[in-house]
């Protein structure tokens, strides 16, 4: 603790001094005094010392009609989704080949504050913002990744939610479509004028439903949704001579899905992908998530800026789902005529059982960076200085309920057993970093370094606390180089780590740590934009995780090491500005290539289990990562009207590290190939006045459907053709 209050005493004494010797500058303050970002824009992303992306407000609206983050990161290059509900609810990103498993090896944040549920107690992700309410998202991949953690073996994905308009504004979007699926986004705000000083506003409201479009064996359930988002957001820029913002958000989600872990057979797959088994009718997922920040930015400069905020984050989720048939896991049972005729209430007997994992997440954070820029002769300096106090927490609680078949395609209840306790698990982290951004003509370099101290605790149901403390040092320097103009060419080197859950950690898992390379050149043209970058990424103590796998809480484990190579490129063209003409045709090519193999893979893997990584051995792909991910699209874009159209390609993969079908002695329908995908998706919008806009569009036009996922419980596809229409307003 004496170390903490040290680090906390320097950070602030430093902040408060500076600013104190600043204030008589005020009136030469930043003329914006927005909110820090990742990226910041796709001019600052061209200009930047490591592989981004920057999605804009426009590509995400133009991303299909039911809000799927999936459908917005396929076109980043570097990223690669899976698909588990076909509307991107849960989101498996994977960045550079790191594991995508409810998005796990990723930092996901919402306007720069940690919004994973707890992001070092428990990193699997059953949250994830929608995508649809965003103004932009931001994709760090490659270095220096020192500001963003915990996650930094595989990235950052920042979400931007909409901003305080500057004038009076109303914005309005509803759309409705195959499956009774209906989304709408609605938000108004303001910023005013008053003698103390400026006051914005923003209320917001995003929600969604559909009955699904999946099919219940013999039942009338649907297997649809309901999400409901209401969010306010206020900020105040007070009329003093030191330049000030503060901003306050709070936002709520509540959701509730007829989703199951359980997929289907081979065979059942092949006859009707979008059946699911009389016996999953019970499923349910049910979330309730808060969210509020109040932040503080003050700018006594343009040498000095300081941003501080504090944060609140609750989540609560229970999924009740089956996980046994006839005393085996449901993966291993789709593989027999018995188990599956039991899962449809065609063989009597059973047992069937569901388990219902609550999980109750806290966490609470104050996060502080200070930039000082100066000159030392002819180098410029851009030194930002961060500290983040953050606490988390992950309480769970379990019941069982069991069913048996009738044999005549229903099921009589039971019993359910009393709610018992998990365990909790929590983590108190202390983290510093200082990167300088240094320029020197045309050269930019950052280095920077991090340093992490976490206080781990996990307390059993009834048992005694158990306590760990870790150090996590990272370091890594990225570059720039502006050749001209319009040509740059950009590099680095960092170093990454991620962490187990508290409770993995004291069974003996360690940290997954990574050094990862990358060189890239980019070319900026008038209406030409090309980004090509090659990566290497050497991760050491590789986490296999328990997220989604229906495992023991903290059953992760370490799978060796393994080495990923790729190349990533993205190139946009506007064929029409680019010959004058009165209309344009946008197009672009987004390609990745990765090659992700095992090295060194532990021999507990090695000899099978439930983890993803099991059955993995040297040389073996890592799972979910396919060799390919493409997308392409064409556009033509006059004054009132705009047609697109999209193909996203992925090659094939595998399930598991075993990298087979069928694995000898312990059989299980994770295992086996995840099948290469084509899909081609058109949308197009008609301005029908000045304030009213038509939308209508066709997801997956050809109705292609493959096995995209074999986890938790067996295959399941993406989802079928969705045709959707609906209008956008603005005033």
């Amino acid at each position: 603790m004496k170390s903490r209050s040290a680090i906390v005493w320097t950070f602030t004494s430093m902040v408060v001094g500076v600013v104190f010797v600043s204030e008589v500058g005020a009136q030469d303050a930043f003329q914006s005094l927005a909110p820090m970002t990742v990226v910041g824009s796709k001019e600052e992303a061209f200009n930047s010392a490591g592989s981004v992306a920057y999605v804009t407000m426009e590509e995400i609206r133009q991303a299909g009609g039911t809000g799927n983050v999936n459908s917005v990161l396929n076109k980043v290059p570097g990223v690669y989704v899976r698909e588990e509900d076909g509307f991107g609810s849960f989101p498996n990103i994977s960045l550079r080949g790191a594991d995508g498993t409810r998005s796990e090896k990723v930092t996901i944040m919402e306007d720069g504050i940690l919004t994973a549920p707890s992001p070092y107690s428990a990193p699997a992700a059953y949250y994830t913002p929608r995508v649809a309410r965003m103004s932009g998202v931001e994709v760090l991949k490659g270095s220096s990744q020192v500001r963003y953690g915990p996650q930094t073996t595989g990235g950052v994905v920042n979400f931007l939610s909409t901003p305080i308009p500057e004038e009076q504004e109303f914005y309005g979007k509803v759309t409705l479509g195959s499956y009774n699926t209906w989304f709408g986004h609605t938000h108004y705000g303001d910023t005013v004028d008053t003698d103390a000083g400026r006051f914005g506003y923003l209320l917001e409201l995003h929600g969604g439903l559909s009955d699904g479009f999946r099919d219940i064996r013999n039942s009338g359930e649907d297997t649809g949704f309901s999400l409901f988002e209401p969010m306010l957001k206020l900020a105040f820029e007070p009329n003093t001579a030191l330049k000030q913002r503060i901003e306050f958000k709070v936002g709520y989600t509540d959701y509730e899905a007829n989703e199951s872990y359980t997929g289907l057979s081979e065979q059942d797959f092949n006859d009707d992908p979008n059946e699911r088994y009389a016996a999953t009718k019970y499923d349910e997922f049910t979330s309730e998530h808060w969210r509020t920040y109040l932040k503080w930015i003050l700018e006594p400069s343009d040498a000095f800026r300081f941003e501080t905020a504090v944060y609140c984050n609750n989540f609560s989720r229970n999924w009740d789902k089956l996980d046994q048939v006839n005393g085996a896991a449901i993966h291993q049972q789709i593989l027999t005529p018995g188990g599956v005729s039991t899962l449809n209430g065609l063989s009597a007997g059973g047992p069937i059982r569901l388990t219902a994992n609550l999980r109750d997440h806290e966490a609470y954070g104050w996060q502080n960076q200070a930039n000082f820029r100066f000159e030392t002769g002819q180098v410029a300096h851009d030194l930002a200085v961060g500290l983040r106090l953050h606490y988390d927490q992950l309480e769970g609680r379990q019941y069982r309920t069991t069913y048996t078949s009738t044999g005549l395609g229903d099921f009589n209840f039971v019993n359910r057993t009393a709610t018992v306790g998990t365990g909790v698990n929590e983590t108190f982290a202390t983290a510093v970093y200082v990167e300088d951004k240094i320029e020197i003509g045309d050269l930019t370099l950052t280095p920077g370094v991090r340093y992490e101290f976490l206080e781990m605790d996990f307390r059993p149901e009834g048992g005694a606390k158990q306590s760990v403390d870790e150090n996590l040092f990272m370091a890594g320097v990225g570059a720039n180089y502006s050749l001209d103009d319009q040509n740059s060419i950009f590099g680095g080197v960092y170093q990454g780590a991620s962490t187990p859950s508290p409770q993995a950690y004291l069974g003996g898992t360690d940290n997954e740590e990574s050094t990862g390379y990358e060189l890239g050149w980019r070319h900026r043209r008038d209406h030409l934009n090309v980004e090509i970058a090659g990566f290497f990424t050497d991760f050491d103590q590789l986490i296999s995780t328990d997220a989604g796998q229906g495992l023991n809480p903290g059953s992760a484990a370490n799978a060796g090491q393994a080495e990923v190579w790729g190349i990533e490129s993205i190139i946009q063209y506007d064929a029409g500005e680019a010959a004058n003409l009165e209309y344009g045709i946008p197009l672009y090519v987004s390609a990745t290539w990765t090659s992700a193999q095992f090295k060194g893979t532990t021999p507990l893997l090695a000899g099978g289990g439930d983890q993803i990584y099991a059955g993995g051995k040297d040389g073996n792909e890592i799972p979910y990562i396919p060799d390919w991910k493409l997308a392409a699209g064409v556009g033509f874009e006059a004054e009132k009207w705009g047609v697109f159209l999209d193909a996203v390609y992925s090659s094939s993969s595998w399930g598991t590290g075993y990298n087979g079908d069928v694995r000898p002695g312990a059989p299980t329908a994770r295992d086996g190939k995840i099948d290469s995908l084509l899909v081609f998706n058109l949308s197009a919008h008609y301005q029908l006045n000045e304030n009213i806009k038509l939308l209508a569009g066709i997801d997956n036009i050809f109705d292609e459907q493959e096995i995209v996922s074999r986890i938790p419980e067996g295959p399941r596809g993406n989802a079928p053709r969705m045709v959707y229409a609906g209008l956008e307003a603005q005033f």
